[in-house]
């Protein structure tokens, strides 16, 4: 337990930012998913067009690095593109 005023408030602080990048990766991560999981094209793009703003404003943020953000949009693309080209997904 700190002894000291400002640590006490620094307890306090770090419980907060934990708490809110916790709640920003888990976002991440279901946004991710959503666009991975979309069964029909239309779904697919909506929740990559979800997605990729969130990304950016998380690099923004340094909350991830900005590779990380491009690869992850780089590949949702290639999974939009697949859903969009297969047969099952055009009807």
């Amino acid at each position: 337990m700190p002894l000291l005023k400002a640590s006490v408030k620094d307890v306090r602080k770090t419980k907060k930012r934990t708490a809110r990048n916790l709640a920003q990766d888990s976002m991440i991560k279901t946004l991710v998913k959503k666009v991975r999981g979309a069964k029909t094209a239309a779904e697919a793009k909506k929740a990559f067009e979800a997605a990729v703003p969130v990304l950016d404003k998380a690099v923004i943020k340094k909350q991830i690095h900005k590779n990380k953000a491009n690869r992850l949009k780089s590949r949702l693309a290639t999974v939009v593109a697949k859903i969009s080209a297969s047969p099952a997904a055009a009807k």
